[in-house]
């Protein structure tokens, strides 16, 4: 089954309005603003309500909601009337156990301070984190060495300074030593530890695409020859573990998962993730098979659990933003755009619903927000992933 169309919604067929996108923007960002509670931040939304309160992370809670904020402000699409400094040094990462994650623990923390209120001291504290990651048995974004290895990037990209260059080559090559090898599929893969067992994530945040979306992004810092390796070893697990069904593909959560199984389709899990993971490889060997996750993707349809990135309508809209920068075929962007007003929508009625935004950058409105933007300006910057110093 290449997606369960039971997690799916028909397509809203409402036409492409740049301005009601802008005004959405304006009203999640006057939203957060208004909900902000001055030394508590944001209160837990009730789909969060598994979670601790407050969330100060960067995948969800204030962290996140922080970045967007002032990167929609450094894009110069919205002003901030509240002044959210004094807060940032007492933001804490969600689990204070990990400090070395990225998305979940004390690493993504730091690195927003750095990015806002650059200190040597942050800056010393991120090294520490970071190199003390790069044995993490996670092997994925969210919690292991990938999602450092990201952060280091990310400080080097800003700064230029070598230390973070090598942490990263350092992280890229410890992940090459740790790749197994499947006889049967006759592919590279890596397994994760997390949440009490061993895995073999394929997808694109706790698996094989996400931390080949990181090693892709730092292709330019390899020695030729080790690039060469590295996309000779993408390309293979890609396209080996992909299952095709009538011209569409989609790939199974684990390696170790039967094929022929029940599929997401959704950013976390299954086609847009991969397309979002992997449309900077070089080269064409998976051209064919990132347009026809495209088109699971667009066949499909918006997801039915909202408009976020993580495995809502604004995360699969963001395949087609990648396909539109790679291809440069129109129709793309327009995909992206009709998903866009359809997340409008979901957005809209959640309010409603709910009452309050859901204060969240990669489960709630403000990375919708940051989506929005850019449907409107045609760009494919994920945050957080493909950007942090906006």
């Amino acid at each position: 089954m290449i997606f369960d169309a039971e997690r799916h919604a028909p397509l809203q067929a409402a036409a492409w309005d740049a301005a009601q996108a802008r005004a959405m923007i304006e009203r999640i960002v006057a939203g957060a603003e208004e909900e902000w509670q001055p030394g508590q931040g944001w209160a837990a939304h009730r789909e969060d309500s598994k979670k601790p309160d407050p969330l100060q992370g960067l995948y969800f809670g204030d962290a996140g909601v922080l970045w967007a904020l002032h990167a929609l402000r450094a894009r110069g699409a919205v002003e901030l009337r509240n002044d959210y400094a004094p807060w940032l040094p007492e933001l804490r990462g969600l689990d204070e156990s990990e400090p070395g994650s990225y998305l979940m623990g004390e690493a993504g923390v730091l690195l927003l301070r750095q990015w806002l209120q650059p200190n040597p001291r942050t800056a010393e504290l991120l090294e520490q984190h970071i190199a003390d990651n790069l044995e993490h048995p996670a092997r994925e974004l969210m919690w292991g060495s990938p999602g450092s290895m990201l952060a280091a990037l990310f400080l080097f990209r800003a700064t230029g300074k070598a230390w973070w260059r090598e942490l990263f080559l350092d992280a890229a090559r410890q992940l090459w030593r740790q790749l197994r090898v499947d006889a049967a599929e006759s592919c590279r893969y890596w397994t994760q530890d997390l949440y009490g067992r061993t895995s073999t994530y394929l997808d694109a945040v706790h698996g094989f695409a996400a931390t080949a979306a990181v090693v892709i992004a730092g292709r330019d810092l390899m020695w030729p020859s080790e690039w060469a390796d590295w996309e000779a070893c993408i390309a293979e697990t890609v396209l080996r573990t992909a299952e095709w069904e009538d011209g569409l593909v989609n790939w199974r959560a684990q390696l170790t998962s039967p094929r022929g199984g029940p599929k997401l389709v959704q950013y976390c899990h299954g086609a847009p993730g991969f397309v979002i993971c992997l449309a900077d490889l070089p080269g064409d060997a998976l051209d064919a098979a990132l347009l026809a996750a495209g088109e699971t993707t667009w066949k499909a349809g918006p997801l039915s659990k909202g408009s976020n990135l993580c495995h809502g309508t604004g995360g699969n809209g963001y395949a087609f933003l990648k396909l539109y920068r790679r291809f440069g075929d129109e129709m793309w962007l327009e995909r992206a755009r009709a998903f866009a007003m359809h997340g409008i929508a979901q957005t809209e009625e959640a309010h409603a619903r709910h009452g309050r935004w859901r204060q969240s950058l990669w489960t709630g409105d403000p990375g919708f927000a940051w989506y929005l933007l850019d449907c409107i300006e045609g760009q494919d910057r994920f945050p957080t992933l493909d950007v942090f110093w906006a």
